[in-house]
């Protein structure tokens, strides 16, 4: 099978993420690598935090703490979040790790040895309040494009727009909110992406086919308007360090290279990090994932779609600048916006559910359904209280939920503990294989292209057909005059539950578990069923002993609705 390496977009250090983020990279990752696993490839999921660049120094200072032992107390605090939700990654690194700081120096040599770094001596924001060269996202600002007040030196988060500081209106000192700001000579290291940009077109006409229109439009877009050599470090005390062999007088002044050249090499970074760990007796090769590896690695990205430029083009150029074999990625799957009641989600203004809040009100397969039956793919989407209960209720409550629980205690109730034998299959139960079998393999393909709202719906669909069977059966009034007919009935019944565990696994994991779990099979070592495998509905056999599991998800009333918007804002939010 083949061997398939998954990133989703570092999450960056400076606090607990929304839910926005989680939908636009690190669950769709989740789920992705947990579909590829269980049909059986070899599949390699790698995340890290983002720790480097001024929000985390400004976040230590705020929090009274240096910022390397803010990052290390960030960094556990996420991946306990992360763990919540089940996100089941091979590994969850740093990009402060020694790994990654080896990795990026020796890009940054070889693009300087090939020619595609310069140093050049530019003017640079500087705050005689704050006693420093204040870099780009230490100057804040009015956006010139669209007006945002609160635009940064790097980047508007409103409309996405790749600023300069001097571009911003209005600048004034993120540190101590000094309108005082002189223009100072400074010398920094520069990517020329401009002499990469024919060969990142060419890169990107191969390979974005592939890609979702949101991730190729983007990348055409900054592509058309011209790569721009780009400044790749900053004047501040936490970083990867320029390295003092290649440029002795930039890395006496204390330079550190930009957050946006290092991240995106974290994911190799990390992989590094994920070998180093192998416990006793285990070696694990992370070079052969990322170094001469484009025949024999399948590399899909997940992120939303401010991240996409940079690993559309920006990341790229770095790769095909070092003149080395590494491994490129295949797809980038890009999301577009969850809103919050039609506003922005934003970490930096509080804004939205946050992804612990989210875990201490309901379980995480609640919202891992949601999130991704309602992904913002091909447009944004809006989260709303009322539209999460009554997806809730409607699919996992009254769909899924219902479903398992009067299979199993109605047959518990009329045939013990047992699965029962009943009669031999009929023509309802060859129907019904028939239409398993279409739905799941409408289910894979949806899930072979990343298309998560059509994956969720012929999920949805797989367990209403299974509703449709049970009303047509009646297994309730069947036992009355057939009951070797109704023992068939909650028997294929039964095989279907079983089956849904299996596939509903990326979306649901613990519910899926708990539904796996309910049957003592003796060697339950399925991973995965086939769409042919899927008609007979012969998995669980009569006699097999089987548990009434908990209720899987209790409905959302409007009490809970009521409590949930007074806590987190409703409409008026």
């Amino acid at each position: 099978m083949a061997r398939h390496l998954v990133t989703s977009a570092l999450p960056y250090i400076n606090g607990i993420k929304h839910l926005g983020n989680m939908v636009g990279s690190m669950l769709p990752a989740d789920v992705y690598s947990r579909y590829l696993r269980l049909r059986g490839h070899d599949v390699l999921y790698i995340c890290a935090t983002d720790e480097h660049g001024t929000p985390a120094e400004l976040a230590a200072k705020a929090a009274g703490t240096s910022v390397a032992e803010f990052c290390a107390q960030a960094h556990d605090a996420q991946k306990a979040v992360y763990d919540g939700f089940e996100l089941a990654f091979d590994h969850f690194g740093r990009s402060s790790s020694h790994q990654n700081v080896e990795i990026t120096q020796h890009f940054a040599r070889k693009l300087w040895e090939n020619g595609f770094i310069e140093e050049r001596a530019i003017s640079q924001v500087y705050s005689p309040v704050d006693g420093r060269f204040l870099p780009d996202r230490y100057v804040e600002g009015t956006c010139p494009h669209c007006g945002y007040d609160k635009a940064r030196g790097d980047q508007c988060e409103n409309c996405t727009r790749v600023l300069d500081p001097t571009d911003l209106l209005e600048p004034r000192s993120a540190i101590s909110g000094s309108t005082e700001l002189e223009i100072r000579e400074t010398k920094h290291l520069f990517l020329l992406q401009s002499k990469l940009q024919h060969e990142v077109e060419a890169w990107v006409a191969r390979h974005e086919a592939d890609w979702p229109q949101l991730s190729s439009s983007i990348a055409r877009k900054w592509l058309t308007e011209g790569l721009h050599d780009r400044a790749i470090t900053r004047d501040l005390d936490w970083g990867v360090p320029v390295p003092a062999d290649t440029w002795p007088e930039l890395a006496a002044e204390g330079k550190v290279f930009y957050v946006w050249f290092d991240a995106p090499i974290e994911y190799i970074g990390a992989t590094k990090e994920w070998a180093d760990a192998a416990p006793d007796g285990e070696t694990r090769d992370w070079k052969s994932w990322w170094y001469e590896a484009d025949d024999t690695v399948r590399y899909t990205q997940f992120m939303a779609k401010d991240n996409v430029p940079f690993h559309t083009v920006m990341f790229p150029a770095t790769e095909l600048g070092v003149r080395e074999p590494w491994k490129k990625v295949d797809v980038v799957k890009g999301f577009n916006w969850l809103t919050y009641y039609g506003g922005k989600f934003s970490t930096s203004q509080k804004r939205g559910i946050f992804t612990d809040a989210a875990l201490e009100t309901l379980p995480a397969d609640y919202w891992r359904y949601f999130l991704i039956a309602n992904a913002p793919e091909s447009d944004d989407s809006s989260f709303t209280w009322e539209h999460f209960a009554a997806t809730v209720n409607k699919d996992l409550a009254d769909t899924l939920g219902n479903f398992v629980n009067r299979v199993l205690s109605f047959s518990r109730k009329r045939f013990g503990d047992e699965v029962p034998a009943g009669a031999t299959a009929g023509e309802a139960e060859a129907r019904l294989g028939e239409e398993i079998a279409r739905l799941l393999t409408e289910y894979e393909e949806h899930m072979d292209t990343l298309q998560y709202r059509k994956a969720a719906a012929a999920l949805r669909a797989l367990w209403s057909a299974g509703n449709s069977y049970l009303e047509e059966k009646a297994p309730w009034l069947e036992i009355k005059t057939n009951p070797d007919g109704a023992a068939l009935t909650l028997r294929t019944a039964m095989n279907l539950i079983h089956l849904y565990a299996i596939v509903s696994e990326p979306l649901i994991p613990t519910s899926a578990a708990a539904m796996r779990g309910a049957f003592a099979l003796e060697a339950d070592t399925a991973t995965w069923v086939t769409p042919e495998e899927a008609k007979s509905l012969t998995t669980i056999q009569p006699g097999t002993p089987f548990t009434v599991p908990p209720v899987l998800f209790a409905k959302i009333t409007d009490e809970d609705l009521e409590s949930y918007r007074e806590r987190f804002g409703g409409s008026d939010a």
